[in-house]
This record gives structure tokens, C-alpha cells and sequence, in this order.
């Protein structure tokens, strides 16, 4: 008989919108690999964020998926299709809950679908921090009637918690070599990452109506004989009102999104950072197959 000494698999991290997906893949993984924001939908590809555990021979992959949602669009449809996918590849399942909303259809249609999915399953009730302790009480006793492996509240913003999260995941995982090197913390191109904290520099100062008609496209990435790394990223909107909101009064908006993503992607990558940032019109971009493909949905 083979004897695996490692133990490996994918676990897919679903839940409604805003839940806290981001941040809680984050704080496992112990690196920013997925964006965050307190706009729903700020995902929308099925991330990959890597821990290795090289003392216990453990690598658990964390698919972060964009939250499950009643799908308005062509781009919602797809988001929900990846969601979906992810669970019938996973070798056990992260389900969060928000501590500070009751359970409501959403919830219920997540758990349903997980047990058809027939993978173990961790419910996670985050942001315990700030909820009202009755309420995760309350919670805890209705989701217990859905028979999943482990119960555990957590507040994936404070780090609180996670690490019975990890004990649960280690526990279920089945005996497997690594999938990415030790080192690695996610499987997303340099390229993808930075267009995505482009976006969540822009999700942080927008209004209402934008956000979810924003998409952040990066053109090209070079670094030049200097050791400077050049990045000319486009971001895309469905109309031309939202192009005078995207680049502000005077260019102050782009020129604010613009600073701050530099400094992260200067921290992200470890050198300084020429960042060339433009915006175009792409009208109902959501709507059209064609252009899905081109930003990579």
C-alpha cells in the first residue's frame, strides 16, 4: 500500500455576500490574497488563497468564491456557476454566516445545496466581535439542526478564532502531496492581483451605483533596467457619467486610487511602482458574453 505522509486538499469557502469570505481566506492564509470591502459582490473569481503547514505535513487550498446571490446579470450567473463548481470539486466546504443578521432563505439554500454536495463542512458564524452574543446563541442552535461536521464562531477581522478553523479543515482533509510549493500563498497571477487592488481602492471611495459596474483590467506589467516596475491598468465603467465619477473633479479620484494602490502594490511586490491608470466607457459590460470573456469571467 502507498503511504502518503502529506495531507492536502481544496476547501471551497461559500456563503451569502459580505459575510466576511475575504477576510476570513486572509487571515488563514496570513497574507492579503483576496480583496475585501464592505460592498457585496466584491469577488468575483474563485481565488485560491495557499497555507502550507510543513511541520504537520498539511497544505489546505481555500477557494474563496464570490457570494452566492439571486443572479440579476449575465456576470451574476457566471458568479454563481463558479460558486457551484467549486463545491463539487472540494474535498470539504467553509459556510459562513453573518453573526449579526439572522439566518434567512439565503442561508438555507447555501446549507441545502451542501448537503447535497456531500463534503464535510465547517460553519463558520463570523463577526462574533460585534454581535449581540444572545443572537450567535440563537444562530448556533437553528444551524445545528443542518447536521454539519463542526460549529465555530470566529471574527475573521480580528484574527479570533481562525485557528480552531484550521484544526477543524486539518482533521478532514485526505492524505495527498502539496498541490503549490510550501512557500506559495496563491495560485492567482502578479497581473490578476494587482488589477484587483486596483479595485478595491476604487469599491472603498465609490457610491452606490458603481462599484458593481466597475471592472479593473491591467494592460501590462514590466519591470524596466532600472529595477522599476511600470503597470498600465484600465479601468472599465458602462457609462459615461461613471467615467466623470471614476476619474473625479480635477482627476482627484483616480489620483487618490491611484496613490493608494501603488503603495500596496509596493508593498505587495517588494519594489517601486509606476502605476498608469485610465479609464474607458465599455457600455453594459455585465450584459455581454463577449466582453465577460475579455476581463476574464
Amino acid at each position: 500500500m502507498t503511504h502518503f505522509e502529506t495531507r492536502s486538499g481544496f476547501v471551497s469557502v461559500v456563503g451569502r455576500p459580505n459575510v466576511g469570505k475575504s477576510t476570513l481566506v486572509n487571515a488563514i492564509v496570513g497574507k492579503k490574497v483576496a480583496i475585501t470591502s464592505s460592498r457585496p459582490q466584491t469577488t468575483r473569481n474563485t481565488i485560491r488563497g495557499v497555507l502550507t503547514l510543513p511541520e504537520e505535513g498539511v497544505q489546505i487550498v481555500l477557494v474563496d468564491t464570490p457570494g452566492i446571490h439571486k443572479p440579476r446579470t449575465a456576470l451574476g450567473e457566471r458568479l454563481n456557476t463558479l460558486v457551484y463548481g467549486s463545491l463539487a470539486e472540494a474535498d470539504a466546504a467553509l459556510f459562513l454566516i453573518d453573526a449579526t443578521q439572522a439566518i434567512g432563505p439565503g442561508d438555507r439554500l447555501i446549507a441545502e445545496r451542501l448537503q447535497q454536495a456531500n463534503v464535510p463542512v465547517v460553519l463558520v458564524i463570523n463577526k462574533v466581535d460585534i454581535a449581540d452574543k444572545d443572537k450567535v446563541l440563537l444562530q448556533l442552535a437553528e444551524a445545528s439542526s443542518w447536521e454539519f461536521d463542526a460549529y465555530v464562531p470566529v471574527s475573521a477581522r480580528n484574527n479570533d478564532g481562525t485557528d480552531l478553523v484550521i484544526g477543524e479543515l486539518v482533521a478532514m482533509l485526505p492524505p495527498g502531496p502539496f498541490f503549490f510549493p510550501p512557500d506559495a500563498h496563491s495560485d492567482q497571477p502578479d497581473i490578476f492581483l494587482a488589477g484587483e487592488i486596483i479595485r478595491e481602492k476604487y469599491l472603498a471611495r465609490l457610491r452606490e451605483e458603481l462599484p458593481h459596474s466597475l471592472a479593473v483590467v491591467v494592460d501590462d506589467m514590466e519591470t524596466d533596467d532600472k529595477g522599476l516596475l511600470r503597470i498600465s491598468a484600465t479601468a472599465y465603467v458602462e457609462r459615461d457619467s461613471q467615467k466623470g465619477m471614476a476619474i473625479g473633479k480635477g482627476g482627484s479620484m483616480i489620483k487618490a486610487v491611484g496613490t493608494e494602490a501603488r503603495e500596496d502594490l509596493e508593498r505587495l511586490f517588494g519594489t517601486k511602482v509606476f502605476l498608469d491608470l485610465r479609464v474607458r466607457v465599455e457600455k453594459d459590460w455585465q450584459r455581454s458574453d463577449e466582453m465577460l470573456d475579455r476581463l476574464g469571467f
